[in-house]
């Protein structure tokens, strides 16, 4: 059992900058990838970053590519996901994610999941 707890979402304006963190418990860290997904209103759940189990790989949607940064500390079973230059369609419900398979490529998928955090809101105003 994995137990995953989010925090940093927040209002901020478009240009502005989020820090997103999600703290692990539960089994050896670096034996899963850890992601990101987001959900905004009336649309599915979509991936947006993640990171392998040893932190050297690491994959990005194209609409975050650039913009965001995803990263691990294996030693503070921590991954965090640094949101630059936000936009009004950033807005979303962002949950954090491990998936045990994925541990080597980062590969993760929505149907891959092992584990979702509860969800943290991030509103970007224009």
């Amino acid at each position: 059992q994995v137990q995953l707890v989010e925090s940093g979402g927040g209002l901020v304006q478009a240009g502005g900058s989020l820090r997103l963190s999600c703290a692990a418990s539960g089994r050896t860290f670096s034996s899963y990838a850890m992601g990101w997904f987001r959900q905004a209103p009336g649309k599915e759940r979509e991936f947006v970053s993640s990171i392998s189990g040893s932190g050297g790989r690491t994959k990005y949607a194209n609409f975050v590519r650039g913009r965001f940064i995803i990263s691990r500390d294996n030693a503070k079973n921590t991954v965090t996901l640094q949101m630059n230059s936000l936009k009004p369609e950033d807005t979303a419900v962002y949950y954090c994610a491990a998936d045990f398979n994925t541990y080597i490529t980062a590969a993760m998928t929505l149907a891959g999941v092992d584990y979702w955090g509860q969800g943290t809101q991030v509103t970007v105003s224009s």
